[in-house]
């Protein structure tokens, strides 16, 4: 059980240090992607901005306001999703949510998403994952906006 606690407050911590973190919030202007997204049951809210080139997702940003699961899951998406081309971006989010809604193994998780392993207790919460794939959820309706 100490074990169990102590896994506990490193995951926490990791939430709390990307929820602090500005490295990757704001907005890209221009963008190729633009999304908006809201969870109407606690009003999180999210705008997913990006800079595609060559194929890839060259610049990555998300601006809004949430709780620190629904934040802290954005900044870690912008981390893992910046750089990767758009195949490997929509491969993560269809990892990322699978952990999320089909119970995944975080240990399964592509090495990208390797800090998203903090969220995994998050699932014990129905309502809160709304909250950790808000961001998920709103960088794919960009991808399908932007090749349209």
């Amino acid at each position: 059980m100490e074990g169990d606690a102590e896994l506990q407050d490193l995951y926490r911590e990791v939430l709390l240090d990307y929820f602090r973190s500005s490295t990757r919030k704001g907005k890209c202007d221009p963008a190729d992607l633009r999304a908006h997204g809201i969870n109407p049951v606690c009003g999180d809210e999210l705008e997913i901005t990006a800079v595609l080139t060559d194929g890839k997702v060259a610049k990555l940003r998300y601006a809004g306001h949430g709780c620190v699961i629904s934040q802290a899951s954005a900044a870690m998406m912008a981390e893992a999703l910046e750089g990767a081309d758009i195949a490997k971006a929509k491969a993560l989010v269809a990892a990322f949510k699978k952990l999320m809604l089909e119970n995944g193994d975080a240990a399964g998780l592509p090495p990208e998403l390797e800090q998203l392993a903090s969220l995994e207790g998050v699932r014990k919460f129905p309502l809160r994952v709304k909250c950790a794939t808000l961001g998920w959820n709103t960088v794919m309706q960009g991808f399908e906006a932007a090749k349209s």
